[in-house]
């Protein structure tokens, strides 16, 4: 383009080597400004963390500084309902935190002194003191903001492509618009040296790769740019190509489909019991756990009654809770916690689809209550989506058999398999390889980092989980919205589109114009159409994606 220009000056054809730099400013213009919108797209996502923290001083009094300048040994008072800013360790005995934003994992996460706790846990109940032990650029949520953002460093295919062709094509068009000035001297009659110069002039401006060099790269941030907007984050361009591909989507169940909180479905207690009463000795006994099941019972009954003597409480590990009231002996767990202590009951457990939790008191089976994991309400919108884009769905879980095929069966998925270890959803997404099928997996653990790492494309559920699901995820869905997960494969799809858009145009264009070029037919401002024009039509095409409602 410089060439050009100088050379349109050379030959005193003013306005057009003014026009070709003005439009070629233009056009950066307009790529800078799409570049800013998409990587304000991914920093409003991301960057979560409050902005000022209340830092205990010498005296012990709270004292509120800018989070930045938060110092590794600070002590960081964190009030009720407060997001932490800095990763640390747990000053205080112990402290109930909603980790729903890191890990997704909507049950509140009790740590105990010198746990760890990372940026972006909300503190639940009570005051809570954290010693800062990370510098406030190096914590877990700014390293993955930066790890995002640099997603256009992990390069599409189309885009490798296209910079090693410029790289090659540059020099022989330049050489070639030489030849196209300089040999027809000995082969033309009447050589007007101004003429030819013109042509090769004109000849350059065509040939200049700008239109694909700027569109592709942007046509993809552009699309990593429009999925940040929804919530997902593509960790490159290259991901953007294989998600396009997906055949396969294998998903986890707890967690990705359904909600991880679990909630009372069927309450039965024998008609010689007090049913209000039996509740709340459970409810009482239950809070004295920190399991789960403690939580889904203690909702559902309400508050808890503090004056129910409880004694010689117990918590017996893989049965459940014993303990002694009035004198009487109350039982509370699983069928093998009443074959322990030779409870009868009939009943046939193993037909009941929920978890089911047993009932005794003095020495006689009282009734049990039903408990399951809720299906995410967008969970079977999901599934219909991937069926429209001729996307198999397959669910691996490490739950009962009979709870995976109720969840499969209520959601239409294709195949389910429970009772399944890490190592077995190894082999069942192998198994989906081997037929030469391209395969994404959706986990939410640590331990789904293998078969996430196996996939054509591994999708993390519950936003900035493990450091393992991090590193190993191609795509993080922050919002655990598995109707996220159709969403992310149609950005691809939009975005594979839009660049293919901007290659055929820029080379049919091009083509046109360099064939009328030849011919002495195109003037320079035909030429600058030809790039320029186009480039800014790509440009504006690739910034397509971002305004798209997905």
């Amino acid at each position: 383009m410089g060439i050009a220009t100088i050379g349109a000056f050379a030959i005193g054809e003013y306005p057009e080597g003014v026009a070709v730099m003005l439009f070629y400013a233009v056009g950066e213009v307009f790529q800078s400004m799409a570049v800013t919108r998409a990587k304000g797209n991914i920093k409003a996502l991301l960057d979560q963390r409050p902005d000022e923290v209340t830092v205990m001083d010498n005296n012990n009094r709270p004292e509120i500084i800018k989070a930045k300048e938060a110092k590794i040994g600070d002590i960081i008072q964190l009030k009720p309902g407060e997001k932490l800013a800095l990763d640390g360790e747990l000053f205080s005995e112990s402290a109930s935190f909603n980790t729903a934003a890191l890990t997704g994992e909507s049950k509140p996460d009790t740590k105990n002194k010198g746990e760890t706790v990372l940026a972006g846990m909300i503190n639940m109940n009570s005051i809570a003191l954290v010693k800062v032990n990370t510098a406030y650029e190096d914590s877990k949520l700014s390293k993955i903001l930066e790890l995002v953002q640099n997603a256009t460093a992990q390069k599409a295919p189309t885009e490798l492509f296209i910079r090693k062709f410029a790289k090659v094509y540059t020099p022989i068009v330049v050489f070639l618009a030489i030849g196209i000035c300089l040999l027809p001297y000995f082969f033309v009659d009447d050589y007007l040296f101004r003429d030819w110069l013109y042509r090769a002039l004109i000849f350059l401006v065509i040939s200049c790769p700008c239109a694909l060099v700027i569109s592709i790269p942007l046509g993809y941030f552009g699309g990593i740019g429009a999925a940040s907007r929804n919530g997902i984050l593509f960790k490159g361009s290259n991901f953007l190509d294989s998600i396009a591909e997906i055949q396969n989507v294998v998903m986890d169940k707890t967690g990705t489909m359904t909600e991880g909180v679990f909630k009372v479905q069927e309450v039965s207690i024998s008609p010689e019991f007090n049913k209000e009463e039996i509740l709340q000795l459970v409810n009482a006994l239950e809070s004295k756990s920190t399991h789960p099941v403690a939580t889904a019972i203690h909702n559902y009954v309400g508050d808890i009654n503090h004056s129910i003597p409880l004694e010689n409480v117990e918590e017996i590990a893989g049965h459940g809770l014993k303990a002694t009231v009035n004198g009487k002996e109350l039982l509370i767990g699983n069928f093998k916690l009443m074959d322990k202590f030779n409870i009868t009951y009939d009943l046939n457990h193993t037909n009941i689809v929920y978890t089911v939790i047993a009932v005794a008191y003095d020495k006689k089976f009282a009734g049990f209550i039903t408990i399951a994991d809720s299906i995410k309400e967008d969970a079977r919108e999901t599934v219909d989506n991937l069926h429209k884009m001729n996307v198999k769905a397959t669910m691996l879980s490490g739950d009962k058999g009979t709870v995976v095929k109720y969840v499969a069966d209520q959601l239409g998925i294709d195949n389910a398999f429970g009772d399944l270890l890490p190592e077995d959803k190894v082999n069942k997404v192998k198994e989906i390889k081997a037929k030469n099928q391209t395969v994404a997996f959706v986990g939410d653990g640590v331990n789904d980092a293998p078969v996430v790492a196996l996939s054509d494309v591994g999708i993390a559920m519950g936003g900035l989980g493990s450091d393992a699901t991090i590193e190993t995820a191609d795509v993080v869905i922050q919002d655990d919205k598995p109707s996220k997960i159709p969403m992310a494969i149609n950005i691809g799809k939009q975005t594979k589109k839009i660049v293919w858009q901007n290659i055929v145009l820029a080379f049919a264009v091009k083509a046109i114009v360099l064939i009328l070029g030849a011919g002495g037919l195109a003037t320079m401002w035909e030429a600058v159409f030809a790039d320029v024009g186009v480039a800014l039509l790509a440009i504006l095409n690739a910034v397509r994606i971002q305004r798209m409602k997905f």
